[in-house]
């Protein structure tokens, strides 16, 4: 990552730093938990680190393993060592500091930890939780910019894999052979921490379906929710597709959805609450018959993680405001039949929203 970025992000949390007062900020990674606040404000990657901010310098502490990775990641001052776990080593650094007042991220650091390695250090310890979260949330032209190219790498990964799809293919050959064309045109990955949602005929009544074993069969439909990596920032897509032309509900299902979905894409604007956007898709689809089966929120943020602030859902407490990306995945769910999902990503502009991904084809794709 340009060291510049860095630069910025670091002055913006300093920033924030002052107006709580803090002497210092710490974070720690542990085998890849908080591995992408980290990665966002060091440029590091690695799965165990512990950060130390303030006003003067940024250290970032990990072990020998990274030794050659962090060079090339960081712009911060390196520290190498091994001879203590992460939270001992932060907690010591702290007591032989004179920093009263230590923000870290109490969302991030278990009870235990806290009991263990913390609380014994002499020093003012302020939940920080909601500082990198700020940060994290506006996304930046290089952040958009990987977003898109992630949205673009993986359509044409799904276009490529729907060739391949006949009656017989089971949803993990399906998933499979989704990931391989997504590395081949140059992801790094799907999602980071969570598997494709691969849903055939009745299982796609499961909002959360991974792929199985079972096969494909002409005349139903499904559903799949996927997305790539590129340079740590994600894309999330839902798309569905039948094999020969599907039941008439599903396209009458399908239709609803377009509907929801491009009528809330329409509401998309800085100042609307994440409820309001999430109302919108909602009333169509109870207008339509089927309000007891959008069994989720409408949409989420997304960056480097698949799930973010804000979120789309009936209890969000969240306002829209220019820089955030989310998703509008509205979703019909029919136990006994089968069930659909349409989703894209849009960011957030002044004027409205933009679409990150190739949203050419909402509609069930015959193969």
């Amino acid at each position: 990552m340009n060291a510049e970025i860095i630069s910025s992000r670091v002055e913006k949390l300093r920033a924030l730093m002052a107006d709580k007062k803090l002497d210092v900020f710490v974070l720690i990674v542990n085998e890849r938990a908080n591995s992408e606040s980290c990665h966002y404000i060091s440029g590091f990657r690695g799965s165990s680190a512990g950060l130390i901010i303030s006003s003067k310098g940024a250290t970032i502490i990990t072990d020998g393993r990274y030794q050659t990775q962090v060079k090339e990641q960081s712009p911060f001052r390196i520290i190498i060592q091994s001879e203590l776990s992460m939270p001992a080593y932060i907690a010591k650094a702290v007591s032989e500091s004179e920093y009263v007042r230590v923000g870290f991220e109490a969302e991030k650091i278990s009870q235990a930890t806290f009991t263990k390695y913390f609380a014994p250090v002499k020093a003012e310890w302020i939940d920080a939780s909601e500082m990198l979260k700020t940060l994290r949330r506006t996304k930046d032209e290089t952040e958009i910019a990987l977003i898109r190219k992630a949205g673009l790498i993986a359509r044409m990964a799904y276009g490529e894999t729907l060739k391949l799809v006949k009656a017989g293919m089971t949803e993990v050959e399906f998933d499979i052979k989704l990931m391989e064309k997504l590395k081949l045109m140059g992801a790094e990955k799907g999602w980071a921490h969570d598997d494709f949602i691969v849903a055939s005929g009745l299982r796609s009544a499961m909002c959360h379906a991974p792929a199985t074993m079972k096969k494909f069969s002409r005349g139903e439909t499904v559903t799949v929710d996927y997305g790539a990596m590129t340079e740590g920032y994600m894309s999330d897509i839902t798309r569905n597709f039948a094999i020969g032309h599907a039941d008439a509900k599903a396209y009458e299902i399908n239709d609803i959805l377009l509907k929801a979905h491009h009528e809330a894409v329409k509401a998309l604007r800085p100042g609307i609450s994440g409820a309001d956007v999430d109302a919108v898709a909602r009333k169509v689809i109870a207008d339509a018959g089927y309000g007891k089966n959008f069994l989720h929120g409408l949409g989420h943020g997304l960056g480097l993680e698949v799930h973010e602030s804000p979120r789309l859902s009936p209890t969000s407490k969240d306002i829209l405001q220019v820089g955030d990306v989310v998703t509008i995945e509205p979703g019909i769910y029919i136990e006994g039949f089968g069930g659909l999902r349409i989703e894209d990503d849009y960011l957030i502009t002044e004027d409205g929203a933009e679409c990150l991904t190739v949203n050419d084809n909402q509609s069930i794709e015959i193969v």
